[in-house]
């Protein structure tokens, strides 16, 4: 049975030794629940890999308490500075060289070169990571493939019985993951992955961003890249402009087709804020509906492409993409 921790002084300070063991812990960030080990312990790193049912090959994202923190671990150049100063502590992920005496492990960095850091924000997080002391890998906190979890009760649905404890944070305020940008070649930005922070806000500190061109030129470098990601049991539908009695909807907006067995709205007013903040519990909702009304499919309304639509577009094409057999 996973522990429920509260997020008190004394559910933090069991949370960090926990860590500190070699255990796996659950915890809310900004975007959503990761699952937490020591990035310098293997074996508390292959727990993870064995809890979520992960492949191998994807590397995770080691956090940190302060930027000073993670730059002992990836070799920062000018413009890691500049963008750590504008988005720390907050949702972007920095894939940087490693540092010679970096000490994430090569299981957690899958072997690779360069290292994936955050400092992420949040009054609690910011204390357990302060408490641990180490670099602290934590990818969703989800069993590989399914929907990221952006509240404990999500993470106790999925991981119950495989991981140690959760501490409780409550809901997610971003819920969705960070934005990725690898700066491995300083001069050439890399958009791995678009998340909380905005692909117009980025380039307002740092200039154009390069984007890849296919899947294949960001695996295995990023977390989150997987063709097949953050799918519910039902197939997904996308850009819907109808829906049939057969079909849960995800809606967007004040205007939506009529006529679906069970609806959940990401915003009624078409905020896209709010819309990435319920993305992942309406997909969980919807899921776990339709199996119960018999639904067959999961309709999405359209979303559009600026500001955070982009990242709750990205994960919607992954949930809708083919599942591996």
């Amino acid at each position: 049975m996973t522990q429920r921790l509260a997020a008190t002084s004394s559910g933090l300070e069991t949370a960090a030794s926990l860590l500190r063991a070699g255990k796996l812990v659950a915890f809310g960030t900004e975007t959503v629940y990761g699952l937490g080990a020591d990035a310098t312990n293997p074996t508390a790193v292959a727990r993870i890999f064995e809890a979520k049912n992960r492949p191998r090959f994807n590397p995770l994202i080691s956090h940190f308490h302060s930027a000073d923190a993670a730059f002992q671990q990836g070799v920062a150049c000018p413009l890691a500075y500049k963008l750590a100063d504008a988005f720390w502590p907050g949702p972007l992920t920095l894939v940087l060289p490693r540092a010679p005496r970096s000490t994430v492990s090569d299981l957690a960095a899958d072997g690779l070169s360069s290292l994936a850091v955050r400092v992420p924000r949040g009054e609690n997080v910011q204390a357990l990571l302060r408490a641990v002391g180490r670099p602290v890998a934590a990818p969703s906190a989800n069993r590989s493939g399914r929907i990221s979890a952006s509240d404990a009760a999500h993470v106790l649905e999925e991981l119950d019985g495989r991981i140690d404890a959760v501490l409780d944070t409550g809901p997610c305020v971003v819920g969705l993951e960070s934005t990725v940008v690898d700066l491995t070649t300083p001069d050439r930005p890399l958009l791995l992955r678009p998340g909380g922070v905005s692909v117009e806000a980025l380039e307002a500190v740092c200039g154009p961003l390069t984007f890849p061109e296919t899947e294949s030129d960001v695996a295995p470098q990023s977390p989150g890249r997987l063709l097949s990601h953050y799918a519910p049991s039902l197939p997904v539908r996308l850009n819907a402009t109808s829906v049939y009695p057969s079909e849960a909807l995800l809606a967007f907006g004040p205007d939506h087709p009529a006529g679906s067995g069970a609806i959940w709205n990401l915003s009624k007013t078409g905020n896209l804020e709010e819309a990435a903040s319920r993305l992942f519990a309406g997909l969980r909702y919807l899921d776990a509906e339709g199996q119960k009304l018999g639904l067959t499919c999961v309709a999405v309304q359209p979303i559009p492409s600026h500001g955070l639509g982009l990242a709750i577009q990205d994960r919607l094409h992954r949930a809708a993409a083919p599942r591996p057999i």
